[in-house]
Order: structure tokens, then sequence, then C-alpha cells
């Protein structure tokens, strides 16, 4: 096999830049063999268990703390939300989350003073969530359908054993390909300007 473009069964010269006179022959258009920096998505990769993706213990608080409770516990642990149950803590079910999102729709947009404010009265409720045991594709379709930034995972009770983040599926695709992904050319900004 040659590594060359062919239409139609012939190979296309310089000269017409490597595109077919027609219509039809992009019908009959096929590749010899790949070119050299086509790879495969390996789909086995989305059908891995979402265990397989960073695991994050969840921030979990009561309906009763405040936004600036919630605020000061993602600032510490550089998360992206909280979920609440109804008593604070993981072994209850999870009834609400709050996000980072949040702060600034509900809360900066609103003019609403967060240290006063219940979580409970700001929180989003009865979050979807998925429970343990799903896949890494299912984790994505909640993600790109609802248009979450993040995905509480439960048990068959509801209680909260994790949350998966929109970073925490990038850092799985990065440690899946990464002589890809790493060995890209530096030429990127040595500061971080926004998110």
């Amino acid at each position: 096999m040659s590594d060359h473009l062919s239409w139609g069964g012939r190979a296309m010269g310089d000269d017409r830049n490597g595109f077919p006179d027609s219509l039809d022959d992009q019908d009959e258009a096929y590749f010899d063999s790949p070119p050299a920096l086509a790879r495969p998505f390996d789909t086995r990769l989305l059908r891995e268990s979402a265990t397989q993706l960073p695991p994050r213990k969840p921030i979990v608080l009561g309906p009763a703390h405040t936004v600036t409770d919630a605020m000061r516990a993602m600032k510490g642990e550089h998360r992206g939300c909280v979920l609440i149950t109804e008593d604070g803590t993981p072994a209850a079910a999870v009834i609400g989350i709050f996000t980072e999102r949040d702060v600034l729709f509900r809360i900066v947009d609103g003019g609403r003073n967060p240290a006063v404010l219940a979580l409970g009265d700001v929180m989003t409720p009865e979050p979807e969530c998925l429970e343990d045991g799903q896949t890494v594709a299912e984790v994505l379709n909640q993600m790109s359908v609802g248009g979450f930034r993040h995905v509480p995972i439960v048990d068959h009770q509801r209680r909260p054993t994790s949350v998966v983040s929109v970073r925490d599926v990038v850092q799985y695709l990065v440690d899946a390909f990464p002589r890809e992904i790493l060995n890209l050319s530096p030429d990127r900004q040595s500061q971080r300007e926004g998110g």
C-alpha cells in the first residue's frame, strides 16, 4: 500500500491540488492507508467505568450553610461545586448542588449578600446524578445533554460518593493520550487569563 491519497483509484497530482474533478469522484474517494497523523480514538475509553476518572470526594454542606461557607470550601479545596444534603454529611441523600456558576449568576448578578444567604435558598434542587458504576460515556452524555460542568455520583440511596468535573474528564483524556497531548509545541500563554 502507498501513503498517497487516491481518488477513484488514481493518484492525484500536485497540479490538481489533490481534489477530485467532480462530486462523482468524491463518492469514489478512498485512502490507500490512513494519514500518518490520524489515530483512531479508542472507544474503549468511553466504556470504562467512571471510577477510572480522577476520584474526587465531594464537598458536602447542609442547606442552612451560607453561600460564603460554600465559596470558602470551594476555594480551599480548588473545586467548582458543593453538594447539599439534608444534614450536611455524605451519609444523607443529595438534595441540591451549588456551583461556581451559581455564584456568578445567582449571587453576584442578583446583588445578594452571600454571608447571610442560605444554600437552601439558591442551590439547584434535586440535581441530576449518576449512580456508581456508570461509564465515562454516560458522564460525558450527562455533561453534554444537561450542560453541566459537574456531575454528582451517588450510591443507590442517592448518597454522594464523588463528583466528576469537566477538568477530571480532560485529565483522563490527557492520561490516555499523553504523547499526543503533552508533546505539543510550547507555543502557549505563560500566564492564565480567566477560566
